[in-house]
């Protein structure tokens, strides 16, 4: 059975240590704990993980963020995976630095890459999982603040943060969405 994981962020080197970016960082520290690499692929970077008989199909959408959307569809149709069977990773500035919460439908809360998304696949009702980033920043700066790079203080304690969004997406084809947030939004 197969699961698409999908880490939202935007490609290249001057993206990649920003807040914005932790889609990416969560799936490049899952391949990494795995001693797998990615492989560039139409619109998106790919890897695939063997997960106590489950297959992850692992992607980071090289469509920058706000035209997510296209590949999110792509790699749906490609892999003839549903829609429920699909997890998306994403910053979340309304939720405290390091908080993961999982939900099983809903808006886009104002985030252009799932807005995008949804208006591709033409649905609402698709597993995230929000990681949270915090919101510290002044009126008016904040996409200076999502496209920022971690404090130093967030980068120490980033590591067991990415650990516990490692743990949640393998736990999701295994014992499914609904036990996954149960579990996983009460940390």
């Amino acid at each position: 059975m197969k699961y698409l994981i999908v880490g939202l962020g935007n490609p290249g080197l001057d993206y990649y240590n920003t807040r914005h970016n932790i889609g990416y960082r969560v799936l490049d520290f899952l391949v990494g704990k795995s001693g797998i690499s990615f492989t560039d692929k139409r619109y998106g970077f790919r890897s695939e993980i063997r997960h106590k008989g489950k297959t992850l199909i692992l992607v980071k959408p090289t469509t920058f963020m706000n035209l997510s959307g296209k590949a999110v569809n792509y790699y749906l149709q490609k892999e003839k995976i549903t829609v429920e069977k699909m997890l998306i990773i994403v910053d979340d500035i309304a939720l405290p630095f390091g908080t993961i919460r999982i939900k099983t439908r809903g808006g886009s809360g104002g985030h252009n890459g799932l807005q995008n998304i949804q208006d591709t696949i033409g649905d609402l009702n698709y597993n995230r999982l929000r990681f949270g980033i915090g919101n510290e920043f002044h009126q008016g700066s904040q996409t200076n603040y999502v496209l920022g790079e971690w404090s130093d203080e967030e980068k120490k304690n980033l590591e067991p943060k990415l650990i516990v969004a490692c743990d949640a997406i393998l736990q999701f084809p295994l014992i499914g969405i609904e036990r996954t947030m149960n579990f996983y939004n009460n940390k």
